[in-house]
């Protein structure tokens, strides 16, 4: 027997814990659903340490190849999620008013935001594991401080997300496919991801420095393979990065 008000509606919204977890989750799988993102985030990254560990093409410098390789690719991983697949996935959200849906439900639109980090963590934590693995395959001998890797991580992640959300919230979502996709293209060739930066003239040199995808990798390497500690300048880089961008796309982005 039941009693009076047993299946008696209650209307109302969701924890907002609970609506962030189930809008990253839904976040995560359309990114992992997605051929071209996969394209991006796991397929290029594993061939290029993969062909340039195992081949001779670049000069990446005394000690193992992989040993150069894997910290630039762990950084163009940084970048391909946070960076180019949140931009492209985010900027085709607003073209076809999905933001604009999504900023009228009960979930904020910062929560919304906070959603799109968190499946841009896990996205990234898959292919750190994915990359590690198989550049200990490779011969990779990594060692230094993790809680300086790990703050490298956070700090690009941060970067690159600010950058991809401003290019997402001011462009047209035709031209971020295509300035994304180009932006990834030239700081995987100008960054020190596969082509050491020493390799550049010393005019191009001193601004590629100051890239964040150059911040991350030389970061990442220096901890990695050189064993350094922690490595400030490029840490300033990065942050400088991520306030300029976070500050700027919470400034500029247009939901419309």
């Amino acid at each position: 027997m039941t009693t009076p008000g047993t299946f008696t509606p209650r209307p109302g919204a969701a924890p907002l814990s609970r609506m962030i977890r189930a809008q990253a989750a839904l976040e995560t799988r359309m990114l992992l659903r997605n051929g071209e993102q996969l394209l991006l985030t796991v397929v290029i990254p594993t061939l290029l340490l993969v062909l340039f560990s195992t081949v001779d093409v670049v000069d990446t410098g005394d000690g193992k190849a992989v040993d150069f390789l894997a910290p630039g690719i762990l950084a163009l991983a940084v970048l391909s999620t946070a960076f180019t697949g949140q931009a492209i996935a985010t900027g085709f959200d607003r073209r076809y008013g999905v933001l604009k849906r999504l900023g009228a439900s009960p979930l904020p639109r910062w929560a919304l935001m906070t959603a799109k980090t968190a499946s841009v963590l896990v996205t990234e934590v898959l292919q750190v594991v994915l990359l590690t693995v198989i550049a200990f395959a490779l011969g990779w001998s990594p060692h230094g401080n993790p809680f300086a890797v790990l703050l490298l991580l956070v700090l690009g992640t941060a970067a690159f997300s600010g950058l991809g959300l401003l290019m997402a919230g001011t462009l047209k979502a035709e031209a971020t496919l295509a300035a994304a996709n180009l932006v990834f293209l030239l700081l995987l060739v100008g960054g020190g991801v596969i082509v050491p930066l020493d390799r550049f003239p010393d005019a191009a040199r001193a601004a590629l420095e100051l890239l964040p995808i150059s911040a991350l990798s030389d970061g990442l390497r220096d901890v990695l393979r050189d064993g350094a500690g922690m490595p400030w300048r490029d840490l300033g880089i990065l942050a400088v990065w991520a306030v300029l961008g976070l500050g700027a796309a919470a400034r500029l982005f247009r939901w419309e």
